[in-house]
């Protein structure tokens, strides 16, 4: 027998916000295990018009992407409410994006771990909610990486350089597995991996040993060609 949100019983002329939306469809979730077999029935649960829903969203997959978009929007004000994130090295500045956008993501938990699990996996990633926040986080990564290169903090190399966001986005990608999978206390060794990961990147994309194998390669084209 299916839950429904008991506060939500008594009708209002008010109209609904896309928030209060989104939070009764996370709660309808975690009660009832499964999504609504449809938008009319979800309605039904507030004791509203199916016709409020779509002033806000076309269907659930749009608003379990706005979701995803808000938990983004959330971590960058929190971060930018922050006057010393400002002066932060981009080093910083990403693991200070990792960390807030892990304590964001506790609030929702339960539900992140039980859509998302699916949303992962390889053969469903094409439509997975998760990728609404993606083109705004490209856009983020690239502006750290380009702070990077002009302080010195990462080099600039032909076509690597280019790609350097994406290689950020499937570190988050990471990261939100990682965490979705930790059962320790605290998420202490989702803190740890967070570090080591941004460290490992920043290694890498700075002057490190992949130049030297560069450079070496280089020299052992020219002396062969």
């Amino acid at each position: 027998m299916e839950h429904y949100i008991e506060e939500s019983q008594q009708h209002t002329s008010e109209a609904i916000s896309a928030k209060e939306l989104r939070d009764t469809f996370i709660e309808y979730v975690l009660m009832n295990g499964k999504l609504p077999q449809s938008v009319f029935q979800f309605m039904k649960t507030l004791n509203r018009r199916e016709s409020e829903f779509y002033e806000h969203y076309n269907s659930f997959q749009a608003l379990e992407k706005d979701v995803w978009m808000g938990i983004f929007e959330e971590t960058l004000s929190k971060l930018k409410s922050e006057e010393v994130y400002e002066s932060y090295s981009a080093r910083e500045k990403l693991l200070s994006f990792y960390y807030t956008w892990i304590e964001v993501l506790k609030n929702y938990r339960s539900y992140i771990v039980h859509t998302s699990k699916l949303s992962l996996r390889p053969d469903n990633w094409m439509n997975s909610p998760i990728k609404a926040f993606r083109e705004p986080f490209l856009a983020y990564a690239k502006s750290l990486i380009n702070e990077g290169i002009d302080k010195n903090e990462v080099v600039k190399r032909p076509y690597l350089s280019d790609n350097y966001d994406k290689l950020v986005w499937m570190q988050l990608m990471f990261v939100l597995k990682f965490w979705m999978d930790d059962e320790s206390r605290g998420f202490e060794r989702t803190d740890a991996a967070i570090e080591k990961a941004v460290n490992l990147s920043f290694d890498l994309m700075g002057n490190s040993v992949l130049d030297s194998v560069v450079d070496f390669g280089k020299f052992l084209f020219q002396k062969y060609n």
